[in-house]
C-alpha cells in the first residue's frame, strides 16, 4: 500500500483583495502564498525538493506563462528546485496536488510545495469571463449564448429539470447558504457583502437572469488569489520533528476526464442514474482508496459550486441523496452547518471566491484545517474526514480527495 501523503501546513491569500489596485500582480500572490505556507508548515525553503503550480489562464489574463519558474523568481531560496505548471481549467490546482502526491508516493521526493494561483481582477469582468471560455471547446459547444459558463451550467439545471424535475427555489437556497457560510470565513471574497430582500428570489430586477437557467446569485465570483500547501511523506514529517500521526493526510483520491463538450456528456449519460458518471466514479475512487464505504463516513464536503447547479449535481453524485433528489438535502438541512454533512463551510466558490488555479488547493487546505480543528468560525464539530470535489470545464476534468488523520 502506498504511503499516505501528509499535509504539513499552508496559506490562502485574502480572496477579497484586488491586487492590481495595489500595484501588484500574480507574482506578488505567488510570493505571499509561498512564504506564508512555509512559515505555517514550519518548513525551511531548503527542505523543499519539488514545486508544482496550478494555473489556468495566466497567459491570457496577464500575458504571463512559465509560472513554475515564477516561484523561484520571487522566493530566491527555492532557486534550483525542479518545478512545473499544470493546467486543467478550474481543476488545475488539483492536478498539481495529484502530481506532487505521485512524486512522494514514488519516493522521488519527500517534501513538495504545491501552489495554486490566478489573477482575474486586472481586467474588466466581461473580458475575464470571455477568457475563461477557453476551457470549453471553442466554437463547437453548440450553445448560443453571451456568457459560456453561465449558459453551460444553466443547461445543466435544465437537464435536471427534464430528467427529475427541479424547483429553482432549491438553487436559490444553495446560493443563500454559501453566502451565509462565507460571512464566517475571514478570507472569503464576499464576507462583507450585504443582500437585500429578494436577492435570492426569481425577481428579475433583484436577481437578474444571466443566461437561461442561471441568475446572478447562482454564479461564483471573478477572483484574485493564491493558496499553497506543503506536502510530505510521513517519514519526512517525522524527520522534521512533527507528529505524523496527528497531521492531516490525503487518505484517498480520484481523478478522471471526459471530453470537452457539455452536450456530448449529457447525451452519453442518458438513461443512466447520474448526469455525469465520471464525476460519480471519481468520488467513488476517492472513497475506495481511503477505505471508506461512502459519504456517510464523511463529516463534511468542500465542493465545486461554480454555479448553484454544480453543487446541486454534487449532492446526489456524492450520494447524499438518490439521483435527482438533491432537493431533499437542501430542504432537510443536511448540507447546512450542523447538518448531516455540511457542504462548503468556507462559502465555496460562490461565497468564498474562485481564483481558478487556486481553488483545488484551497479546498484541500480547508479540509486539512477542518480535521485538525483549526477552521475557526467555519469549524465542523468533531470533523475527522472531509471530502473535496474539484471540476474543470463542464466536468471534463474531475478530481476528488478525502482528507483525514492516519
Amino acid at each position: 500500500m502506498k504511503p499516505q501523503v501528509c499535509i504539513l501546513g499552508g496559506h490562502q491569500t485574502d480572496f477579497a483583495r484586488v491586487w492590481s489596485r495595489e500595484g501588484q500582480d500574480i507574482s506578488d500572490m505567488v510570493r505571499e502564498a509561498t512564504r506564508a505556507a512555509l512559515e505555517d508548515a514550519g518548513v525551511d525553503a531548503a527542505q523543499v525538493e519539488s514545486i508544482h503550480v496550478g494555473n489556468a489562464f495566466g497567459e491570457l489574463q496577464r500575458q504571463q506563462g512559465h509560472l513554475g519558474s515564477m516561484v523561484a523568481q520571487v522566493v530566491p531560496e527555492l532557486w534550483g528546485r525542479p518545478a512545473m505548471r499544470h493546467e486543467g481549467a478550474c481543476a488545475s490546482g488539483s492536478l498539481a496536488i495529484l502530481t506532487a502526491m505521485a512524486e512522494i508516493e514514488a519516493g522521488r521526493y519527500d517534501c513538495v510545495l504545491v501552489l495554486g494561483v490566478e489573477e482575474q481582477k486586472n481586467l474588466p469582468g466581461d473580458e475575464a469571463s470571455r477568457i475563461q471560455n477557453s476551457a470549453a471547446w471553442q466554437g463547437r459547444e453548440n450553445i448560443d449564448c453571451r456568457f459560456m459558463w453561465p449558459a453551460v451550467f444553466g443547461r445543466l439545471a435544465q437537464e435536471y429539470d427534464e430528467r427529475h424535475g427541479l424547483d429553482r427555489r432549491h438553487l436559490n437556497a444553495i446560493a443563500e447558504l454559501n453566502y451565509a457560510n462565507a460571512r464566517r470565513n475571514p478570507r472569503a471574497q464576499t464576507r462583507r457583502w450585504q443582500f437585500g430582500p429578494g436577492a435570492f428570489s426569481e425577481d428579475d430586477e433583484k436577481n437578474p437572469v444571466i443566461e437561461p437557467g442561471v441568475r446572478r446569485q447562482d454564479c461564483a465570483q471573478i477572483t484574485d488569489g493564491a493558496c499553497a500547501v506543503l506536502l510530505a511523506s510521513p517519514r519526512r514529517a517525522a524527520e522534521l520533528g512533527l507528529d505524523a500521526e496527528r497531521l492531516p493526510r490525503i487518505l484517498g483520491w480520484g481523478h478522471r476526464n471526459a471530453g470537452l463538450r457539455l452536450l456530448d456528456k449529457l447525451e452519453r449519460s442518458r438513461g443512466q442514474d447520474y448526469v455525469f458518471p465520471e464525476v460519480r466514479a471519481t468520488i467513488q475512487d476517492a472513497f475506495r482508496r481511503a477505505g471508506l464505504p461512502g459519504v456517510d463516513a464523511l463529516d463534511g464536503i468542500e465542493t465545486h459550486d461554480c454555479f448553484t447547479s454544480t453543487e446541486y449535481m454534487a449532492i446526489d453524485h456524492y450520494g447524499l441523496t438518490p439521483p435527482g433528489q438533491g432537493w431533499r438535502a437542501v430542504e432537510d438541512g443536511s448540507i447546512a452547518p450542523g447538518g448531516r454533512c455540511p457542504v462548503n463551510m468556507s462559502g465555496g466558490l460562490i461565497g468564498g471566491g474562485h481564483p481558478v488555479g487556486a481553488t483545488g488547493v484551497r479546498m484541500l487546505l480547508d479540509a486539512a484545517r477542518q480535521v485538525t480543528g483549526v477552521a475557526g468560525g467555519m469549524q465542523i464539530d468533531g470533523a475527522q474526514r472531509i471530502g473535496t470535489l474539484n471540476i474543470g470545464g463542464s466536468c471534463a476534468t474531475v478530481a476528488s480527495f478525502v482528507v483525514g488523520r492516519a
